[in-house]
């Protein structure tokens, strides 16, 4: 075996060197962001010390420490004490040693705190050299992508396992030490040899040398320039924002993080493997466990809020089982986004993915039939394909799920059947429930009827939404934005009350008076010469202009979208879009939209602006009047400020006091108290069973009497 023991030898160093070569290069990428964050993350962390008064640390030390010296040594923050130390604060008439080191203690426990929590936002309008530097230290990594990771992991098996086998069989390099080894030495150099050739031909078959040869020349490359990073930063801030959360080691609350789930389920889900070699991104945490939930529950509600990323979950989820081996998956969207959907399949993910859309859809399916991979079809389409045998697809992906909520209708009863024969069933939604307890109940019942019975709508109500959320815990899993993602820009919500114009307020009697509850939603746009609420919603956009931002304005009626056009007759406008615009063209608009350089105004109605499009081009949301649900603004905000983006986000609602609008604030408090509750993870108290009632029709309805009660309208007198 001598010369075949020294090729195989050689052969392992080579890989053992690329390895360690890449465990090199990203140590010092990784090392030049950690460099480049330090100094943002103690600057803001010496801010916010600045502010907080030294009493504070009375807190601390649960009021055991005495502080009137230290502050009548004029030492008025927490980060005066850090600054001065034990021996300056020693220096102050009445402060002793312990006190002192007291004092020092319960400021740096603060300061660990503060650490803790420090979110580093980046401003992509006034960049720092600072933040600069940082942007451009992160794009190494971004750019090296998944695939880095990857070669990382392998460097670190390869090191682990060639390391002592090399040293190992260091006699076999020549004869002279091969033959002064002795009998036993002889043998292990063999042996290790032997192996080191089992695992060099076992790392060439899987492509391991390529793949650490690439992630050298990745983790080497810098970007081009300055400017070129920060446009990256822009187009994949979600990426950017990931890495420095992970290095800053400011993670999201574990417990918030699984969305609170009972013990027993989070531990089988952590334990569920997760193949990322079909799949082109990384993942954050809390993403990773959301897919790992798909895979390990089977027949899930996906329940996180907007702008989480559900997609890439699901993405990751179907990779994984395409990994497997597994060959035909189907998604089912609304149409609106239909197109985003195939987009981010080929774009994150090496999946086949079909449309299964328009007037070729059954030749398309049958395609996807004989060819595998993603269908991406719609709701209706379903309805007329042919179902599938049982356990195929392997993954059925219903986005927007509440849309099959009611299980009375058509679209409902084709989910119900498609989902009666696939062994994995995954239902995405924002807004699981919105009315009604039942409404949530429906989603359940169509993946586990069992635990639906088990958690009927009047037990729900009796046991409260502490009870009602650990019963659903093995099928439900929901994330705040809040919780998991800290980096996410400001969102400042403002109701802005006008006062009605005596037009306005003639054309709101009359709507009153015919009781027409969709007229009295819109009478403040009615005479447009005199409009309080049009009046207000062009200095918002003046203003907006004035920064060069980007503003989406919602509306649920298309003559009102038109009213605010004309309005707005030298601006940049695009849309409306609309329930009656096709996929494609919806789709362009958005990119349109986010195309034009500065300022542009796009203008949306709400319920077809507000589901699956992403526009984290806008940074000021205005909404031309409430909405009956809570969740369809919750929505179209959403659209919005959602992972991804990298400004503030200002929301605009225009109210219109005393009449309508102020009756349906008050409602929506109600209802959004209801879908706290029993939908998200809440302090708010139990809703009351009556508010639980309330439909849509019930509540035009009320609205209308008492408004026609309220001006003296109601025919026949009250």
């Amino acid at each position: 075996m001598g010369r075949s023991g020294r090729e195989a030898v050689v052969r392992g160093r080579r890989l053992y060197e690329a390895a360690q070569a890449v465990a090199e290069d990203h140590a010092r990428a990784v090392e030049a962001v950690r460099a480049a964050l330090a100094p943002i993350r103690d600057g803001l962390a010496e801010r916010e010390l600045e502010a907080i008064p030294v009493a504070r640390l009375k807190e601390v030390t649960e009021g055991r420490l005495r502080l009137g010296e230290v502050e009548r040594g004029g030492f008025r923050t927490v980060g005066q004490v850090l600054d001065a130390g034990p021996y300056r604060l020693r220096q102050i008439p009445g402060v002793g040693q312990q006190t002192a080191a007291q004092t020092v203690a319960a400021a740096r426990q603060i300061a660990d705190a503060v650490r803790e929590t420090i979110a580093v936002h980046i401003d992509v309008d006034r960049p720092d050299p600072r933040t600069t530097a940082l942007v451009v230290a992160l794009h190494v990594l971004v750019e090296a992508g998944p695939e880095a990771g990857r070669a990382l992991d392998a460097a670190r098996a390869l090191s682990g396992r060639l390391g002592p086998l090399i040293e190992a069989a260091r006699p076999v390099s020549s004869r002279l030490r091969l033959l002064v080894a002795g009998r036993p030495g002889r043998e292990r150099a063999l042996g290790a040899a032997a192996e080191i050739r089992v695992v060099a031909e076992q790392a060439e078959s899987e492509g391991v040398p390529e793949l650490l040869a690439q992630a050298s020349v990745d983790l080497l490359r810098g970007p081009s320039s300055e400017l070129a990073a920060m446009v990256d930063f822009e187009l994949r801030s979600a990426e950017y924002y990931s890495l420095i959360a992970e290095f800053s080691d400011r993670r999201p609350d574990p417990a918030a993080a699984e969305g609170f789930l009972p013990d027993e389920v989070a531990e089988r889900v952590r334990g569920q493997a997760l193949d990322d070699t079909l799949r082109r991104v990384s993942l954050r945490g809390y993403q990773a466990f959301g897919a790992r939930f798909m895979l390990a529950q089977r027949r899930v509600i996906v329940g996180d809020e907007m702008g989480l990323g559900k997609t890439i979950q699901a993405i990751a989820a179907l990779a994984h089982l395409a990994a497997e081996g597994r060959s035909h998956f189907m998604v089912v969207c609304p149409p609106g986004v239909l197109i985003n959907w195939t987009r981010e399949i080929e774009g994150r993910s090496r999946l086949r993915v079909t449309a299964l859309h328009g007037p070729d859809r059954q030749e398309a399916f049958a395609d996807w039939k004989e060819r595998g991979g993603v269908g991406v079809t719609t709701f209706d389409a379903l309805r007329g394909f042919a179902l599938p045998g049982d356990g195929e697809p392997a993954m059925l992906v219903v986005d927007e799920a509440h849309y099959v909520k009611n299980p009375k209708a058509r679209r409902s009863l084709a989910v119900r059947e498609w989902a009666e024969r696939c062994e994995r069933v995954v239902f995405l939604t924002g807004t699981p429930m919105e009315n009604r307890v039942s409404e949530f109940r429906s989603l359940v019942g169509m993946l586990r009827p069992g635990l639906a019975d088990a958690i009927g709508e009047d037990r729900a109500k009796v046991a409260g939404s502490k009870a009602f959320r650990k019963a659903v815990a093995p099928v439900y899993l929901r994330r705040n934005q809040l919780d998991v993602l800290a980096e996410l820009p400001a969102l400042q919500h403002t109701d802005e009350w006008e006062e009605l114009s005596a037009r306005d307020e003639d054309a709101y009697r009359k709507a009153v008076l015919d009781g027409n509850f969709m007229a009295m939603r819109r009478a403040a746009y009615a005479h447009p010469e005199e409009s309080a609420k049009l009046n207000r919603l062009r200095e918002i956009v003046a203003e907006a202009a004035e920064g060069g931002l980007k503003v989406i304005v919602f509306s649920t009626f298309r003559d009102v979208l038109a009213v605010v056009r004309d309005a707005l007759a030298h601006t940049v406008v695009l849309g409306p879009l609309s329930g009656s615009v096709p996929p494609a063209g919806r789709q362009r608009l958005v990119d349109e939209f986010a195309a034009v350089s500065g300022h542009a105004v796009l203008l949306a109605q709400i319920e077809a602006g507000g589901v699956g499009l992403n526009m984290q081009a806008a940074s000021v949301v205005i909404l031309c009047e409430p909405q009956v649900k809570p969740t369809v603004e919750q929505q179209a905000v959403a659209r919005a400020h959602r992972m991804g983006q990298v400004r503030p986000v200002q929301v605009h609602r225009l109210l219109a006091t005393g009449g309508v609008d102020e009756r349906m604030v008050r409602i929506l408090a109600n209802k959004a108290r209801l879908f706290d509750a029993y939908a998200r993870r809440s302090a708010v108290a139990e809703s009351t069973p009556d508010a639980v009632d309330v439909s849509d029709t019930a509540l035009a309805r009320r609205i209308v009497e008492d408004e026609q009660a309220r001006l003296g309208a109601l025919r026949g007198g009250r």
